[in-house]
């Protein structure tokens, strides 16, 4: 019973401390530039038109989700038409078709920002 209660405080204490060091760091290194003298400019992001957030997460989902559906049903025939062992089938395939199905993503937002 012990672990469960301990289990909580470490989850969020290693989010806390990713947002910490990240914005400590990120301060840290405007500060030195600005000490140097460098153009405040710099911070600002260029006027790039980029997709908008929304797209890509939609996409970004809708391909993880198909991804998903199409590694269950691969698992379905691999199990029904074949002797390999049934415990590692559907992990495998949802995990595989997944993996491609966010990279397939990855390369669709990267063509949604050339646009």
């Amino acid at each position: 019973m012990g672990s469960e209660v301990i289990i909580l405080p470490v989850i969020f204490g290693a989010v806390f401390g990713i947002f910490y060091l990240y914005f400590s760091t990120r301060n840290k290194e405007r500060l030195a530039l600005i000490e140097k003298g460098a153009d405040a400019s710099i911070f600002v992001k260029g006027k790039q038109k980029t997709a908008p957030i929304w797209k890509v997460l939609i996409l970004n989902l809708a391909l993880l989700l198909t991804g998903i559906g199409l590694g269950s049903f691969i698992a379905l025939l691999l199990e029904s038409y074949t002797t390999i062992n049934d415990n590692a089938i559907y992990p495998s395939c949802i995990f595989t078709m997944a993996g491609l199905g966010l990279f397939a993503g990855f390369n669709m937002t990267k063509n949604l920002d050339k646009e």
